[in-house]
């Protein structure tokens, strides 16, 4: 991605040291976390420094790269950092099946890192065919580069489609608590796409009057039967579409397919603390005594998706 004329990606490795964007602090700074340590490396996948199915892949290829030399301690340690997001243990295998074959740690991260990006190319290759000039567009959460590497899963095509010269309009929820509707934002200004965030709960007032002609969504798990498990609210934004008829897509690569799980039921869902519904930008909304819950995704069932955009084409059984 491009920002202020420099080329960034959400995540590198350099001098042995992982550098994040740290999305914490988007869109109102643009600061750069440092992970020098196995540690340091799942605070930043646990804090969502880094975030994303994709990039918490990556992050952890790179986080196995720092701790290789204890390598089931360093994949125990990652494993345990978000219980949802199927990149991360697909990363944390890939990265002990190479090591155990005597193969360079780096190079086998590298190798992994590049992979994701072209594959993520390749899925806004395959998305931008069901996008028509003119087309207004839903997506839930953040699923563009910062969640990626690069180019994204959900925003992918719509960055391919405006790059060929489509015109479309974006509509980005807010995805409370964590407002990653404003990362979407924000990736959306860098290419100069027309898009504005809603409420999350303004999504089904738009798509009854007809403003919205189709849902693109990433996913964090996708199970055997076709459930998927992404951000929270997700759920919500496919049963509205298909009250309206409204095609609804899910933009992921194969390693987040797991078919190790039969259906949605089985996914584990990650519950987060406190302060992330009691505070916005590190300012408090809600008095101390206040109750909260706070599931950070949600089950959708395959009966709700149109079809599934990946780097080997559509996916529509």
């Amino acid at each position: 991605m491009k920002i202020e004329g420099e080329e960034y990606r959400a995540l590198w490795f350099d001098e042995n040291i992982v550098n994040f964007i740290d999305q914490r602090e988007l869109p109102y700074k643009f600061e750069i976390f440092k992970a020098k340590t196995v540690d340091d490396v799942a605070f930043a996948i646990r804090d969502m420094v880094v975030r994303g199915a994709p990039a918490i892949g990556a992050a952890a290829v790179y986080g196995m790269v720092l701790g290789e030399k204890e390598m089931e301690k360093t994949a125990e340690k990652l494993r345990k950092t978000r219980p949802t997001a199927y990149d991360l243990f697909y990363a944390i295998e890939y990265m002990i099946e190479n090591i155990n074959e005597g193969k360079d740690a780096f190079d086998a991260a590298s190798t992994y890192v590049e992979d994701i990006i072209n594959r993520c190319k390749k899925i806004g290759e395959n998305g931008d065919k069901l996008i028509k000039n003119g087309m207004n567009i839903l997506t839930h959460c953040n699923a563009g580069a910062l969640a990626t590497v690069d180019y994204g899963t959900a925003l992918a095509p719509m960055r391919i489609a405006h790059k060929k010269g489509k015109k479309i309009f974006v509509y980005a929820d807010e995805t409370r608590p964590r407002c990653q509707g404003l990362l979407t934002s924000w990736e959306l200004m860098q290419e100069g796409i027309a898009h504005s965030v809603i409420a999350d709960n303004a999504a089904g007032y738009f798509m009854k009057k007809g403003e919205i002609d189709m849902v693109i969504v990433g996913a964090d798990r996708i199970v055997k039967n076709g459930d998927f498990a992404n951000k929270i609210g997700t759920y919500e934004k496919a049963v509205l579409a298909k009250e309206n008829n409204i095609p609804f897509y899910v933009a992921a690569p194969i390693s987040t397919f797991d078919n190790t799980i039969k259906n949605g039921n089985k996914i584990i869902i990650e519950e987060r603390g406190r302060v992330e519904l009691a505070k916005i930008n590190k300012k408090k909304i809600m008095p101390d005594w206040m109750n909260v819950k706070n599931p950070a995704f949600d089950v959708t069932p395959k009966r709700f998706v149109t079809g599934y955009i990946t780097e080997e084409g559509i996916i529509k059984k």
